[in-house]
C-alpha cells in the first residue's frame, strides 16, 4: 500500500450555503480517501482540510469542512478519477463480476460497492425517438407488469413504465410528443393507448411477434389437417408398422372388456405362468421365469 500525505492551500473559501467567502478556521480535519492503483497497489491520501466558519450570523450553516474540486467530493471515500474507474467497471459487469475483477486492479470494492457505485451513474438524456417499439415484461410473473420503451431504430432503451395499461403508455406518449411510428405486439390495449394519444402514429407489429404468430397459425393449420395428412402417406408397412398395429389392437382389446388405463398392462408387454412375451421391434422375444 502507498500513503500519499497532502493538504490543503489557504485562501479564502465560499460558504455552500450563502456563497459568502470565509478565512476564518474553526477546526482541522484528516479525510483518507482512496486513489487510482499504482503498480497493482492499493493508494491512499491523508489530506489535511479545514473546517471554516461562516462569517453571516444569518447563515443556516454555520462551519463547513472545504472541498477540493476535482480530486474529492463531500462523503466520498475515493477520489474523483477512482470513481469514475470503478464506475467504468460496473457499468460493463455488474456487481458480483466487478466484486471479482476489481482486487486484480488494486481496488478494494465489494459488490454492495460495486452496486452503489453502479446507481450513482445518472442517466443519460435520451431524445425522443422517432420510430417507438413498446413491450411488456414480468417482474413477478402474473403478479407485476411493466412496459418497456426503445428506440425501435438503434435498440437504445429510453424509458420503463410501471404496469402495461393503456392509460399508462398514453400519458407517456402525450408527455413525450415526436414519435411517428409505433412498433408493437398485438396487443388490443397498446393499440388503444396509441390511438388515444395519437391517432396520427402509424402502428406496425414488430419482427419477433409477426413471425411468432405466423408460426402458431402455421401449427395450428398443419394441425387440423393432421388426419389428411394420415391419409395421404398411406399405410405404412414394416416390422416396426406391424409392431405398432399390434399394439393399437391389444391396448383397444382391453378398454373394450372394461378395463381403464392404469389397468391395462404395457403395451407389448404379455405374460403367462412361466414365459413373458415381449414384443420388440422387428419381432418378439421370449424370456422364461
Amino acid at each position: 500500500m502507498i500513503v500519499v500525505r497532502a493538504c490543503t492551500r489557504g485562501g479564502a473559501v465560499q460558504c455552500p450555503t450563502c456563497g459568502t467567502p470565509t478565512r476564518q478556521v474553526h477546526a482541522f480535519h484528516e479525510r483518507v480517501p482512496a486513489d487510482v492503483p499504482i503498480d497493482g497497489r492499493r493508494v491512499l491520501i491523508r489530506v489535511r482540510v479545514r473546517r471554516m466558519r461562516c462569517r453571516m450570523q444569518s447563515c443556516a450553516r454555520q462551519t463547513f469542512r472545504e472541498q477540493v474540486p476535482g480530486v474529492l467530493e463531500r462523503y466520498q471515500r475515493r477520489t474523483v478519477r477512482l470513481r469514475d474507474q470503478l464506475r467504468s467497471v460496473v457499468r460493463e459487469l455488474a456487481g458480483r463480476a466487478s466484486a471479482r475483477l476489481l482486487p486484480a486492479l488494486g481496488i478494494a470494492a465489494g459488490k454492495d460497492a460495486a452496486l452503489r457505485a453502479l446507481l450513482g451513474i445518472a442517466l443519460p438524456d435520451r431524445s425522443v425517438p422517432r420510430v417507438l417499439g413498446i413491450d411488456d415484461f414480468a417482474l413477478r410473473r402474473s403478479r407485476q407488469y411493466a412496459t418497456v420503451v426503445i428506440d425501435a431504430e438503434t435498440g437504445a432503451r429510453i424509458d420503463v413504465l410501471p404496469g402495461r395499461g393503456a392509460g399508462v403508455l398514453a400519458d407517456w406518449l402525450r408527455d413525450h410528443p415526436g414519435v411517428d411510428i409505433v412498433c408493437r405486439d398485438g396487443s388490443n390495449t397498446y393499440a388503444q393507448a396509441v390511438c388515444e394519444a395519437g391517432p396520427a402514429m402509424v402502428q406496425v407489429c414488430d419482427r419477433w411477434h409477426l413471425w411468432h404468430g405466423l408460426a402458431e397459425a402455421a401449427a395450428k393449420e398443419v394441425a387440423s389437417h393432421s388426419a389428411c395428412w394420415a391419409g395421404a402417406t398411406g399405410v405404412q408397412d414394416g416390422p416396426l408398422a406391424r409392431t405398432t398395429i399390434e399394439r393399437w389392437h391389444q391396448v383397444h382389446g382391453l378398454l373394450k372388456q372394461g378395463l381403464g388405463l392404469l389397468e391395462c398392462p404395457a403395451p407389448g408387454l404379455m405374460e403367462t405362468s412361466n414365459t413373458r412375451r415381449i414384443d420388440c421391434y422387428g419381432g418378439t422375444t421370449e424370456v422364461s421365469g
